[in-house]
């Protein structure tokens, strides 16, 4: 009962958010729905001179820092970034990047928040979390878009100044469902304040933030409307208890804390907007956020493309540099081509983001899916390239007289983000949610005929006017005439590719509406091969879309098409093989597999190991997990 009344609390946070920013447009989802509208992304936007002027000099004064302050390799070796450092990074401004100027900040673009964030990640990556947990999923953001003007004046010229913020949602038995959470905060009788009291696990920032937003759950009462609220809590307020510090397989040096919070005092004015409307802060929040996850994996990628370039020429084996071999060619054609589509993606989400005039909801979902993935597979490659010394550790490399790189360590550190603010397969489900909503309305008013009226069903069928102005189309995958793209030179195939895709990609899901109607939306394999087909088209899209504008500004234009063409060849056979495992697959088949697996029935496999971990659960009982942080404080 309690998962069905989570599932619906986020549901309607959902769709209040889509029916806001539905009217907008968006070109990620036109490419679900058959729409691909070029002329959204196309010609690609570009930054005013004026922006342009204020990020360039500060990525000047931010890189001369980084090169002259910042040993990774010591970061990596203490496991904490020097406070000297984080007092220089506050000193330039960079904990104010993107917040406005008229409260402290430097007022960055995205665009140049983003480049920022890469420079930083690839002194060392715990330095792209710290900034990047600051100012896109901390106090920053929530007050830029639900906070009061005075809340704003109080607390933004504070963090752009250095004070570092955090991002308190998570919880123990608590993830990618936050409507579950179990944090409270109960107002007191004269209603000038709410007592909090919770526990919160993986906090970034958390055991060194001044300041920090805490989601909580307010219970209805007279006068109050109750749900789950946000609210800014003080480090120093009584209550607040730094219980332990996390460590991490990679981005070491950053400072997880897992956060008790007892009896917590916090005033009514650090209500961030109304009670209840946490969920859609935090929503909005971690949208808008995601943007520098991308970033940061473009920063892996293009570091692992320097890495495999150099060694593959220096390398010698059977008498030829490795480079020349076709094994290792065909893995760096792949990288150079994968991360020119990347550098394409986040390049264009984030002028999309600074422009405000399109829902870029689907794209900043879609950079983060597609760019977390395709990282980790160009640094699973670039190790493979390197052999026995991409195994080896930078440390390990130097104390030997060879040069310090730090192979293992992007692998490491780039594993998590596939995980943080969504993993694959809840952005998967995300996604399908949000771009597919048309047909998945559609499939659940129509599989209760008896109980849907004629009219009410006709209506899903014609929302958004999608089926009775495309279906028809899509149905014979013909009626449009497909654009000649010829502006796009040799590059135009793709685009015609791409539109040809995307109908498909509505007319599948249609079918797959037809053949499962409710069920579909539980068919989550079958929706994230139509995600992950979408965020391919995405990529070539904006592959396509940087090129051009590179060729006629002049900027490496002829190499940009060269590695688009690249690209955008191993994105098609990549889209070939989705769409083929849409309909050839073993979904039935595994899924019943998986629940003999958890039910027990091939335990005898798992015999002739030692399992050092013990037994018993790995969370906890609701009772137990109260004395998570009084445990973990004794551990």
């Amino acid at each position: 009962m309690g998962s069905e009344v989570s599932e619906r609390k986020s549901r309607q946070v959902a769709e209040s958010a889509r029916e806001q920013e539905w009217s907008r447009p968006s070109f990620g989802r036109g490419l679900f729905l058959g729409r691909f509208d070029l002329g959204l992304v196309h010609p690609h936007p570009r930054q005013t001179p004026a922006a342009v002027e204020k990020g360039e000099a500060f990525l000047r004064r931010l890189e001369t820092f980084l090169r002259t302050q910042v040993d990774g390799l010591q970061i990596e070796a203490d496991d904490k970034i020097p406070d000297r450092v984080v007092k220089g990074l506050a000193e330039l401004g960079a904990f104010g990047m993107n917040i406005p100027e008229e409260y402290g900040g430097l007022g960055l673009t995205q665009v140049y928040y983003n480049r920022a964030l890469q420079l930083a990640n690839s002194a060392h990556s715990a330095l792209g979390a710290l900034l990047s947990a600051h100012q896109s999923i901390g106090v920053p953001k929530p007050l830029k878009y639900f906070g009061t003007e005075e809340q704003k004046r109080k607390w933004l010229p504070r963090v752009a100044a250095g004070e570092v913020s955090a991002f308190l949602l998570t919880e123990p038995d608590v993830g990618s469902d936050p409507a579950r959470l179990s944090a409270t905060a109960v107002p007191t009788e004269d209603g000038s304040a709410y007592m909090l009291n919770g526990v919160k696990l993986w906090t970034t920032n958390g055991t060194i933030a001044r300041v920090m937003v805490v989601m909580a759950e307010v219970p209805e009462s007279a006068g109050h409307p109750g749900g789950i609220s946000a609210f800014v809590v003080e480090r120093d307020m009584k209550g607040v208890k730094i219980v332990r510090r996390n460590h991490f397989m990679g981005l070491r040096g950053i400072e997880n804390a897992l956060i008790d919070l007892e009896d917590v005092r916090v005033p009514r004015e650090n209500l961030i907007g109304e009670e209840g409307r946490g969920l859609k802060i935090a929503l909005v929040t971690l949208n808008t956020g995601r943007l520098s996850l991308p970033a940061i994996c473009l920063t892996a990628s293009k570091h692992c493309l320097k890495i495999v370039r150099e060694w593959a020429n220096e390398r010698v084996q059977w008498g030829r540099p490795i480079g020349k071999h076709d094994a290792v060619a065909q893995k760096i054609a792949e990288i150079a081509g994968i991360t020119f589509g990347m550098e394409a993606m986040v390049e264009l989400s984030g002028e999309l983001a600074d422009e405000e005039r399109n829902d870029i909801r689907l794209e900043a979902a879609l950079a983060k899916l597609w760019c977390s993935e395709m990282a980790w597979r160009v640094a699973d490659e670039m190790v493979q390239i390197r052999g026995g010394r991409g195994y080896e550790t930078a440390a390990s490399l130097k104390a030997r007289g060879e040069r310090p790189v730090p192979a293992e360590q992007i692998l490491r550190d780039l594993r998590v983000t596939r995980i943080f603010e969504g993993s694959t397969e809840i952005m998967q489900l995300f996604i399908a949610r949000e771009a597919v909503d048309v047909h998945l309305h559609a499939a659940g008013d129509l599989a209760e005929p008896d109980s849907t009226p004629p009219e009410k069903a006709r209506a899903a069928l014609g929302a958004a006017g999608f089926y009775t102005r495309w279906l028809p189309q899509l149905a014979v995958g013909r009626g449009r005439v497909p654009l000649a793209y010829s502006e796009f030179g040799s590059l135009a195939k793709h685009l015609r590719y791409v539109e040809r895709s995307s109908r498909k990609v509505a007319r599948s899901t249609f079918y797959g509406m037809s053949r499962w109607q409710a069920r579909l939306e539980h068919r989550q394999a079958f929706l994230g091969r139509i995600v992950d087909i979408g965020a391919e088209l995405f990529a070539m899209s904006a592959a396509c879309v940087r090129a051009r504008m590179l060729v006629e500004a002049g900027e490496n234009g002829k190499e940009a098409e060269e590695l688009a063409d690249v690209f955008c060849k191993g994105a098609r056979r990549r889209v070939e093989v989705l769409f083929h495992q849409l309909w050839h697959n073993d979904d039935t088949v595994n899924y019943g597999a998986a629940q003999d697996v958890l039910a027990g029935r091939y335990t005898w496999l798992e015999q002739g190991i030692i399992d050092a971990s013990g037994s018993g659960p790995m969370i906890g009982l609701p009772g137990e997990l109260e004395e998570l942080p009084r445990r973990a404080a004794e551990a």
